[in-house]
């Protein structure tokens, strides 16, 4: 039985379409990943700072690209016997998810990224089955 996969993502949640000969599954993943903040130039505070009241800037860096990671993985892993992989988002984050597959080496080909700015599930689910339609009965 061929398994295709949809999936819709950025760096918040990502939709996953799955599409078999028997119907389709769809999930929702949640990242729980804060954007990386930067401290923003204001007036300086009334108190003194020491050394300890910061985190170096690489250190906040490393920590969102560590959390994103885990986010990706965890996508990957409900993808991972899909036979075709359709990614679509907004952004950079399907590009780093394109990237994360392709250094997990699925046996699942990706088949196409595309940009698609936000979406319902409906409507993520119809772009997926337009995209498969005729490669399900192969």
């Amino acid at each position: 039985m061929a398994i295709n996969a949809g999936v819709w993502i950025d760096h918040h949640k990502a939709v996953i379409v799955l599409v078999t000969d028997t119907g389709e599954d769809m999930r929702q993943i949640r990242s729980g990943v804060d954007k990386l903040r930067r401290s923003i130039g204001s007036s300086r505070s009334k108190h003194s700072y020491t050394p300890n009241d910061f985190v170096a800037e690489d250190k906040l860096q490393r920590k969102f690209v560590i959390d994103l990671n885990t986010y990706y993985d965890e996508v990957i892993a409900c993808i991972r016997d899909a036979d075709a992989i359709l990614i679509l988002g907004p952004g950079e984050a399907k590009l780093e998810f394109k990237k994360r597959i392709e250094s997990r080496k699925l046996r699942g080909q990706i088949a196409e990224v595309e940009s698609a700015d936000k979406l319902t599930d409906r409507q993520i689910a119809a772009i997926v089955r337009a995209h498969f339609a005729g490669q399900l009965s192969r």
